[in-house]
């Protein structure tokens, strides 16, 4: 079982004269539906509202068989509001609540879980974030812990706090990626390199960076590799990191590197392995930015 803890919300995209578009998203809920596109049993932990936005959610959890725990609450539905520029990236404003339940440890999506993925918002915006932190320190011992900061400017008041929280997600992790932006924007006076090198010794077994159509570069204690994003022609990159963490995870899977037991295999993963993986993530990323909205591909899609 894989388990996602996280905010799930709807994306308002507008850009050009064609009216504004609503879109499911969020991004760790994108990543649930992108394991469950690919074949993996899959669970998905966050929040929506009672409101047509929540019911738009929760049917596409239902309607791509993403199992879900939490659910609807008395609070309106997140929000992302994004202006789409010429090549397809999108700016956002939000109007985000976030917060969970409290769920014991012996919650079996948690207990049971092989892999536990985090991120984005729900790592750092409170009341929530605390309560993400805290299923993560319950889950590690059993699961590996895969973690994107995914970080909204917007959204962050105070970058030392913003900085340290983060930093507390990377030590729990095995697995963290992040998008080049997210980490200049962490670590303005350090280079992408460095901060991946930072972060692997403060204990993941592997740390990647995400350059859009500059491919994904990644480190493991046996070295580095780099493989070249696929050229297609861009709807937009609304998903693509998600997309993109998402078959990173199932790649893992089908190689046995995934649960607790298997934490000292992962750290030593070869150059070699490191590079399949990159070159399979990279595949499904260029699959989303092809179409439009985070709409993840399925493994035939991807071979």
């Amino acid at each position: 079982m894989l388990t996602v803890i996280g905010e799930a919300l709807v994306d308002v995209l507008s850009g050009g004269i064609s009216a504004p578009r609503s879109f499911v998203g969020g991004s760790p809920l994108n990543v649930a539906v992108g394991l469950a596109k690919l074949g993996h049993p899959v669970t998905f932990i966050g929040r929506w509202g009672h409101d047509e936005f929540g019911m738009k959610i929760q049917h596409a959890l239902d309607s791509n068989n993403v199992r879900h725990i939490a659910g609807p609450d008395g609070h309106p539905t997140s929000t992302a509001r994004g202006i789409l520029d010429p090549v397809g990236a999108a700016s956002y404003t939000f109007d985000v609540h976030w917060d969970l339940p409290d769920l014991p440890a012996d919650t079996p999506a948690l207990a049971d879980a092989q892999l536990v993925h985090t991120g984005s918002l729900a790592t750092l915006v409170e009341p929530g974030a605390e309560k993400v932190l805290r299923l993560v320190e319950a889950a590690r011992p059993h699961a590996t812990i895969s973690y994107d900061p995914n970080i909204r400017p917007s959204l962050v008041t105070d970058h030392a706090r913003a900085v340290a929280d983060v930093e507390r997600f990377v030590a729990l992790a095995d697995v963290v990626r992040a998008s080049d932006s997210d980490l200049e924007w962490l670590y303005p006076h350090r280079s992408v390199e460095d901060t991946a090198a930072a972060w692997l010794a403060l204990g993941p077994a592997l740390v990647i960076a995400t350059y859009g159509s500059g491919g994904p570069w990644g480190l493991v204690k046996a070295g580095t590799a780099r493989v070249a994003a696929p050229v297609v022609d861009v709807a937009d990159t609304v998903g693509a990191g998600d997309s993109f963490i998402s078959a990173m995870i199932s790649a893992l899977e089908v190689r046995g590197l995934l649960g607790s037991a298997r934490r000292e295999a992962l750290h030593k993963l070869d150059t070699g392995t490191l590079t399949e993986i990159l070159d399979y993530a990279a595949r499904a990323a260029a699959i989303t930015v092809s179409r439009p909205g985070a709409n993840p591909p399925t493994r035939n899609e991807i071979s």
